[in-house]
């Protein structure tokens, strides 16, 4: 990345790692034209995080062209202007989860479609384990538009990672961005998994409460954190698409 030098180095690797994400997520189907976002942490001595300049689409976005923007919703530094529902979906949310330094947020087609069954996800693969009653529903109020949403959104989230928002899309957040992504890729799979059950008006086998449980627990062992591993393969990847995404 050119010009860098008014950035330190937890920064740098943050816009890098957050523009790899947005190329990422327009190759396995998470983007939406111009819509959306994906944030992190600006870096832990900021209490600001990083945003998508409004108008460019994911494939376009690079470390130096992203925003950053502080807790109420202004323009620290960066050209342009942001999606103002992307404050207001991820604002709160980094605002009190200290713990959590990225969220994602998609309107995938397998993620829209599930956001409108009134059981939403139903867990039934092995993926999906770890979502067992560890994912949160936020009900649908209009565009995301109002400040005053910021509070329920981040209290319908709760302690949870995911959450479905219900007749809009999926939503993730993570400690990392590799983390964040990944939670997308399972959950956005779990989605589609359960679409393509539905269709087949097939018997269909349902674990035990006590087995996902136990399932959902195997997910927490630090030797599979997930995105860890996957997260580099990932930016390898992107390298030998020639993604332009760390300038």
């Amino acid at each position: 990345m050119k010009n860098n030098t008014k950035f330190d180095d937890e920064e740098l690797k943050n816009r890098i790692d957050l523009a790899a994400a947005y190329h990422l997520a327009d190759i396995y189907g998470f983007s939406d034209i111009i819509w959306n976002h994906i944030t992190c942490k600006t870096s832990a001595q900021k209490n600001t995080f990083l945003i998508n300049k409004f108008g460019l689409r994911y494939d376009e976005i690079t470390a130096s062209n992203l925003l950053e923007i502080d807790l109420d919703g202004n323009i620290i530094s960066g050209e342009g202007k942001i999606n103002y529902t992307g404050f207001v979906i991820h604002g709160a949310i980094h605002k009190f989860r200290k713990d959590l330094n990225c969220i994602m947020h998609s309107h995938s087609r397998a993620g829209l479609a599930i956001s409108c069954l009134k059981n939403g996800l139903e867990i039934l693969i092995q993926d999906s384990a770890m979502f067992y009653k560890r994912i949160s529903y936020h009900d649908w109020q209009g565009m995301s538009t109002s400040v005053e949403e910021c509070k329920s959104i981040s209290k319908d989230l709760g302690n949870n990672q995911t959450m479905i928002l219900r007749n809009h899309g999926l939503l993730t957040a993570g400690e990392t961005i590799g983390e964040t992504f990944m939670l997308m890729y399972y959950l956005d799979r779990a989605c589609k998994v359960q679409l393509d059950l539905l269709q087949t008006n097939k018997d269909i086998i349902k674990p035990s409460d006590n087995l996902l449980e136990f399932a959902a627990t195997q997910y927490d062992d630090p030797r599979y954190k997930l995105g860890e591993h996957e997260w580099p393969a990932l930016k390898r990847m992107l390298k030998k698409n020639n993604s332009i995404y760390d300038q």
